[in-house]
């Protein structure tokens, strides 16, 4: 028997079947090959269709079926990981009724501000643990003031995960860890923020059905099952936003536990049991996978927008036709500190951590008389290294002490030079897994349907890679310093 885990990603949708025994991967398939466009009409605007996601989502279960390596009729139950924070509205129909506003659009960060001084700084703190900021709610807000003919005819609101459930079962339903990454979440009611809900003018008919995050919402419908080569009723038994699942994936569960990713965006996730909050919202807080209202377990989530996007970006424009695995050893030839190249990477929205402020991506330092490729992609990886530090140093300010940080390897830490840099400049032991944001939503279908009794049954077979260990903390923390001298002058 199997499970089936979708994983919507803003480059390309991914999905694993994962065979219940020994919790790996049978086989994978993803769509589209390329990465998936972002439509941005204007400057610091990100939208993607939603009717896209569901397409690519059947194209890439297509693929994956045809590869033969496992029955389709026995996968047993279907998880769902995906993009946080999108904007998806559909009418009383299930039509969607315009593009998303994903994670990385910028055009709301006004409106949370405003939002947070007026419903009041303690009070959004102390009860949603965020400021509304550029999330959810706020991009509902920015509709409801812009687009009022749109608004008029929403029905619900939703994540993208939410949507893709929808398509697959006809149900729309909704979780605390969802409803608090969208700052609709009222930590200590328990309930729906009445505060956000209020000052938004927004009805509270809009939010879905709430259901616990592991359990059945929804079952597939006949006519979709028939359509995908799967056995029709299996259950959609897990949704979450990609943080929490791939904090799940990595089999962190646990208060003091962290994991980390650095694909598009980087983000490093630290669960804690307290209802912690920065003053400033540069790090933001939301109800982990484990939350319940017994225990309150929560994940603090570092987001860096411009990671891998700033690495796609120079491989794009200066070295289109070379992998980014001949990339990577050519940055490892360069020294330490790319002999003075600096980087900034934060060209890709306003980033949460530097105040929702954008200073757009910066090179520099190049002298055009000594600087090679190689220089400048390892001032590249570096500069997206150096930029996790930051944001370590202020979740460290927040009571975040790491002891070691679990990733998978993929990505970006499939660099030795990124994951040496981000082990040296942080000081932490990074603990390297195989790991994929599809198989862990596969595994939370798994205890969401309860074949697996719960996260620790599921996470059994769980086995390190390996660890790397600092070995030049001295060498790169005075090339962090100046680094940082420079991004505080940019701001």
């Amino acid at each position: 028997m199997y499970l089936l885990g979708i994983d919507i990603g803003t480059s390309s949708i991914k999905v694993s079947a994962v065979d219940i025994h020994t919790q790996k991967s049978v086989a994978t398939a993803q769509y589209p090959d390329d990465e998936a466009e972002i439509k941005s009409v204007q400057s610091g605007w990100a939208e993607q269709s939603p009717e896209d996601w569901w397409s690519n989502t059947q194209k890439a279960i297509s693929k994956l079926n045809a590869t033969g390596l496992f029955d389709p009729e026995q996968i047993r139950a279907i998880g769902i990981a995906y993009q946080m924070h999108g904007l998806v509205v559909v009418d009383k129909n299930q039509n969607i009724l315009r593009d998303s506003i994903i994670w990385c659009d910028s055009r709301a960060v006004a409106i949370g501000e405003k939002a947070f001084d007026e419903i009041g700084n303690e009070l959004c703190l102390s009860h949603l643990l965020n400021s509304p900021g550029n999330f959810t709610a706020s991009k509902l807000a920015w509709v409801k003031n812009n687009e009022q003919e749109i608004y008029k005819k929403i029905d619900k609101v939703m994540l993208p995960g939410d949507f893709i459930a929808m398509k697959l079962t006809g149900k729309v339903t909704t979780s605390i860890s969802a409803l608090s990454e969208g700052i609709f979440w009222d930590f200590k009611e328990d309930e729906v923020s009445e505060a956000v809900l209020d000052y938004y003018g927004i009805d509270s008919r809009l939010i879905p059905d709430l259901y616990p995050l592991f359990s059945e919402h929804g079952n597939l419908k006949d006519d979709i099952a028939a359509q995908l080569g799967l056995k029709k009723g299996i259950p959609v038994a897990y949704k979450s936003g990609d943080q929490p699942n791939n904090a799940l994936s990595l089999n962190v569960l646990k208060p003091g536990e962290v994991a980390a990713t650095a694909g598009t965006s980087g983000v490093i996730y630290g669960v804690s049991d307290e209802l912690t909050y920065d003053l400033q919202s540069r790090v933001n807080t939301f109800a982990h996978v484990t939350y319940s209202k017994e225990n309150k377990y929560t994940g603090v989530l570092l987001c860096i927008n411009g990671t891998g996007s700033m690495y796609r970006w120079a491989k794009n424009n200066f070295a289109p036709q070379i992998p980014y695995s001949e990339l990577n050893v050519s940055a490892a030839s360069a020294p330490i500190g790319s002999r003075g190249i600096k980087v900034l990477p934060f060209g890709n929205g306003a980033e949460r951590m530097l105040g929702n402020k954008y200073t757009g991506a910066q090179f520099l330092g190049i002298d055009l008389n000594i600087h090679t490729q190689a220089d400048i992609f390892r001032a590249v990886q570096e500069g997206i290294a150096f930029s996790f530090r930051y944001g370590l140093d202020i979740m460290r300010e927040n009571g975040m002490e790491p002891k070691v940080i679990r990733a998978g390897k993929a990505n970006l830490f499939l660099s030795t030079v990124f994951t040496q840099t981000f082990v040296d400049v942080t000081g932490v032991p990074v603990e390297l897994y195989e790991n994929d944001g599809s198989v862990g939503a596969a595994l939370g279908a798994g205890i969401g349907s309860g074949i697996f009794e719960n996260a620790e049954a599921a996470f059994k077979n769980h086995e390190m890679i390996k660890r790397v260990e600092p070995k030049n903390i001295a060498e790169y923390e005075p090339i962090y310093q100046d680094w940082k001298k420079i991004l505080i002058k940019a701001l």
